[in-house]
Order: C-alpha cells, then sequence, then structure tokens
C-alpha cells in the first residue's frame, strides 16, 4: 500500500511539474494565441462564444465601459465586473449602453493567453449618427405574432422616445430618418421605452407586416436612424397578451434597486392606469387577477410604464412585485403581469459608503428614463460599492428631514451628500436655508461617527427645464448656486462637480450633459462617477 501510495505521489508530482513547465514555458505557443470572439442573441439573450484552446483551461470574461476621458488621469475603460468559466462560451450580462468584453484563458498556475482586444456589443456598435435600435422580439413563421404583439428592442441611449412605424412590404431603403410613404401603414411617436405593443387587428387579414423603429430626443428630432426592418408574422388565432410586460431586457450588470425603489414595465395599447403590489414572497397564484392577500404594498399610478415606490426598502431579503392594467374607473383589464424580483442584501456590519440626496441621485434621466435604469445613476460608475438613499423630488430640506430614519439604521462610514438643486429653482427658498439644511446634515453626521462628503451642486438650463417640464426657475439661481458652494468648498471633505458640467459659455448646464437642463444623463452620470472616483482618498 506504501508503495503504490508512494508511485501515485510521484505520477501526480511529474503531472504538475509537466504541467508548470508547459505553462510557464509556454512550449505549447498558448500565449501567441488570439482568441476569436462572435456573439449570438435570442430574445435579449447575448452569448459571446470563442474557439476553445487545445489544452485544459479556464476563462475569465471582463466587462467594461469607456470613460468619458473628461477628467484628469482616468483610465480609458470602468471596469464593472469578472467572471469565470471552464466553456467556450458566456452570456454578457445585460446592459444599456456600449459594453466591452475582454477574455482571458488561464491555466491551473496562473494566465495563459493576454486579455483579447476589447469586444464590442453588437447592439451598441454603430456610431450615434448611424445608430438604430436593435430588435428583441422577433415573430417568424414559426413563431408568429397574435394581433396584439409587444415589439421590443433594444434602448438607444439617451432616447426620450421612439417613433415606430408598420409597413406592409419593407421599405425602399433600409435605414434613414424618413418615414416610408409608400409602404407606411400606421405610425406613432408616443412610445416612450424601449417597447410597444402594437395593434394589429386592422391588418388580421394579413398574413405578414413589418415594423421599423428610430430613437428621437426632447425636441422629436432624430437620434440615429430607422433600424432594419422586421417582419411580423401574423396567426390571429394566437391569444392577445393581457398583461404588461415587465422591462428587465437592458438592466446594467449586478442590477440592484435604490432603496426606493422603482417599478417599470412595457404598457399595454393605450392603457394609461396600472397597480402595483410589492410582496415578500412569491405570490400565490401567477397570473391571476386578485391581489395577493401576502402583499405588504401596493399603488394605482397614472403613468403609462413606471411607478416610484413612496417607502424606502432597506431592509434585507427578497422582494417580488407585478403590475397590472385598470380601466379609467380602476376596473381590472386583463390579468397581473409575471413576477419580479429584487434582493436587498444582508448587511452584518456598518455600510462603507451611502450617497444622500434628491432624483439627481436616486437616477434617472432624458425625461423618460427613471432610477431603475441604472445608466442613469452616477452609483453605477463608481470604483467601490455604494447604497443609493437618494429620493426624487427632495428638496435640501426633505432630505435632511429623512436623516434619522434613512440615514442612521445604516449608519454608513462614508455619506456622500448632493442636495439641492430643487431648492435652487424655488424662488421662496433662499441659499442660507439651503446651508442651514446642510449644517444640519453635517451635524448629525459627526454626532454619529460618519463622514460627511458633501459635493458641490451642479449649474443648472432653466430653458430646457422650462421646456421640458413647463415650470419656472427662479432667476437668482445663480447667486444661490455661488453661495450654496462658497460654503461646501469650505468643508473638511468635499468634490467639485460644478466646473466640469458648464456650457461653452460658463453659465449653465450644458445640454450635452442633461437634456433636460437639471438631470445628468448617461454621459453626465459617467462624469460625476468618474470624477468621485478620482476623489477617493477622501473616504475612510
Amino acid at each position: 500500500m506504501k508503495k503504490f501510495l508512494l508511485f501515485a505521489i510521484i505520477i501526480l508530482s511529474f503531472t504538475l511539474l509537466s504541467i508548470f513547465v508547459a505553462e510557464k514555458t509556454d512550449v505549447l505557443g498558448l500565449q501567441q494565441k488570439t482568441l476569436v470572439a462572435a456573439f449570438k442573441e435570442t430574445d435579449g439573450h447575448l452569448v459571446l462564444s470563442w474557439e476553445r484552446l487545445p489544452y485544459p483551461c479556464f476563462y475569465r470574461i471582463e466587462t467594461y465601459s469607456k470613460t468619458t476621458g473628461l477628467v484628469a488621469n482616468e483610465p480609458d475603460l470602468h471596469f464593472f465586473l469578472g467572471e469565470f468559466t471552464f466553456n467556450d462560451s458566456y452570456e454578457v450580462p445585460r446592459s444599456a449602453i456600449p459594453m466591452y468584453y475582454r477574455v482571458t484563458a488561464y491555466g491551473m498556475f496562473g494566465q495563459l493567453t493576454e486579455p483579447s482586444a476589447p469586444i464590442a456589443n453588437p447592439n451598441y456598435a454603430a456610431t450615434r449618427p448611424e445608430s438604430a435600435p436593435v430588435p428583441i422580439f422577433h415573430y417568424t413563421k414559426e413563431k408568429p405574432a397574435s394581433l396584439m404583439p409587444f415589439l421590443v428592442w433594444h434602448t438607444v441611449p439617451d432616447a426620450v422616445c421612439y417613433e415606430v412605424e408598420l409597413l406592409s412590404a419593407p421599405p425602399a431603403q433600409e435605414g434613414g430618418i424618413q418615414p416610408d410613404k409608400a409602404s407606411q401603414l400606421y405610425i406613432t411617436r408616443k412610445v416612450y421605452t424601449n417597447g410597444w405593443q402594437a395593434d394589429l387587428r386592422p391588418y388580421a387579414n394579413r398574413q405578414v407586416i413589418y415594423w421599423r423603429a428610430r430613437a428621437l430626443d426632447l425636441h422629436l428630432q432624430p437620434i440615429g436612424v430607422f433600424s432594419k426592418s422586421e417582419p411580423i408574422y401574423i396567426d390571429s388565432s394566437l391569444p392577445m397578451p393581457q398583461a404588461p410586460l415587465l422591462n428587465t431586457f437592458d438592466q446594467m450588470p449586478d442590477f440592484q434597486q435604490p432603496i426606493y425603489p422603482v417599478y417599470q414595465w412595457i404598457p399595454l395599447h393605450d392603457i394609461m392606469h396600472y397597480e402595483v403590489e410589492l410582496m415578500t414572497a412569491p405570490p400565490a397564484e401567477e397570473h391571476g387577477t386578485q391581489p395577493d392577500k401576502g402583499r405588504v404594498w401596493s399603488r394605482i399610478v397614472d403613468s403609462a410604464n413606471t411607478c416610484y415606490d413612496e417607502y424606502a426598502r432597506p431592509y434585507a431579503g427578497e422582494y417580488y412585485w407585478r403590475v397590472r392594467a385598470l380601466d379609467a374607473n380602476n376596473n381590472i383589464i386583463g390579468t397581473w403581469s409575471d413576477t419580479a424580483k429584487f434582493t436587498m442584501p444582508q448587511r452584518d456590519k456598518r455600510v462603507q459608503t451611502a450617497v444622500l440626496g434628491d432624483s439627481i441621485t436616486h437616477g434617472g434621466g432624458a425625461i423618460s428614463y427613471s432610477p431603475a435604469s441604472l445608466e442613469y445613476s452616477y452609483t453605477t460608475y463608481l470604483d467601490f460599492p455604494c447604497l443609493n438613499l437618494g429620493r426624487s423630488g427632495d428638496t435640501s430640506t426633505t432630505t435632511k428631514e429623512r436623516f434619522d430614519t434613512d440615514v442612521l439604521p445604516l449608519h454608513p462610514l462614508n455619506l456622500l451628500v448632493l442636495t439641492g438643486s430643487n431648492s435652487l429653482r424655488a424662488p421662496e427658498i433662499s441659499p442660507q436655508d439651503i446651508i442651514n439644511d446642510l449644517e444640519e446634515i453635517k451635524r448629525k453626521c459627526r454626532s454619529h461617527d460618519i463622514r460627511p462628503i458633501f459635493m458641490t451642486l451642479m449649474p443648472i438650463n432653466p430653458g430646457n427645464i422650462k421646456y421640458a417640464f413647463h415650470t419656472d426657475t427662479d432667476p437668482q439661481w445663480r447667486m444661490k448656486l455661488t453661495q450654496v458652494n462658497s460654503w461646501i468648498r469650505q468643508q473638511d471633505y468635499y468634490i467639485d462637480l460644478e466646473p466640469y458640467f458648464y456650457d461653452a459659455a460658463g453659465q449653465q448646464m450644458d445640454t450635452g450633459f442633461a437634456i433636460d437642463g437639471l438631470h445628468p444623463d448617461i454621459r453626465g452620470k459617467m462624469l460625476m462617477g468618474e470624477i468621485i472616483n478620482m476623489n477617493k482618498k477622501l473616504f475612510r
């Protein structure tokens, strides 16, 4: 037995030595290998695959986005996450912005190949003048549509709305920005999310029609071009969807709801009233018509696709939610949607960092995107974990007033504070009022061993705010901004956002950062994250 064991040890040692020599001397020439990858997408699931190396190994796939290039000494790419697989394929995380992936092969004793060159997500590969929505659902002869199918596509970054065109035949010219009058059956610009339930009942006698979409900005001007026309094969005998479609198609990697959750969906055709319910366990009946007996919260909203939870959900555990349509008298239409789940993580010790503020912190932008669209949250682009305690609509006073309920139970070591932009706009609120609120937040932080790190308020653009929200701005907003930011720059710990966001004249928020004049869009939120990353020395 001892001889056998000794022999086994010798064989194992020889095998490991051979593997070590093979990997470290690269006798197989693996380090000169280039991993060539390709993508395939099915119903929104994008799979990256590559040729397996002729050697036992595993692979690391890293996910990145490009940085803005506007902050000194920042890297070219922002790292999101890295995962390992023994397979020669990997379903890449869903995203709503251009993403890049690198694949590296590893053996038993370390790295075998150099990381591949960044591989672009094909759904966002086009330059902005040529960008177009990419369809997610395909209605083929084998998988036809009902008379009211959901048409869904990948979001176009910063699109405020979409124009959808139904056609009797493929257009004379694919792409471009002009509708096709010759084959047009129907056209609408009233699509404010990346999906639309089409009503094909007027075309029930047709076996196939075509559709395409293009993105529009706040002024209904094209962002890019029409998508390639897509056939819809119709089977009028199929049942028509009777529930909203949950919109989880373009979520950022490691999606996590902010502490004030927001729920979003793709609406039923021409329905504007919905009820959302929240549960701490899956519903007793899926796709039923009655409220779940175990629900902990519900809300009826006059909104086509979004519901803001008015309560914070800081407690660890799993939450489940769903939505159903109602008519103008709150009568039920159809059934409940599928059920979505999100998890609030367990926190056995103090939170390292949290952010506190108004809608700029809560998230959202480009008019139509809520805080559930994490590409419009600056916390998405931070290099470190961060808990989002933002709440849309806050003034500096209401932010201060919820400190005890929202901040203290989590007791973060560091608290990033950005609030007061809504107060700048209100004539009845003075700069000293805002400063007094910030002073009180600082006092509360210090009395509870929390380090307050204040961020200067960014400029706003009253003209864009007026166009987007039909509200006026206090003409004295610049004076108020100057006084508040002067106070912030006197604090022990602060991050100066203001100088980065002015237009060429240096007078107001650059439209390129915030189309609505107030809430930074994707590029603006990226920039905020990058500025914070460059100030990590301020954090404990």
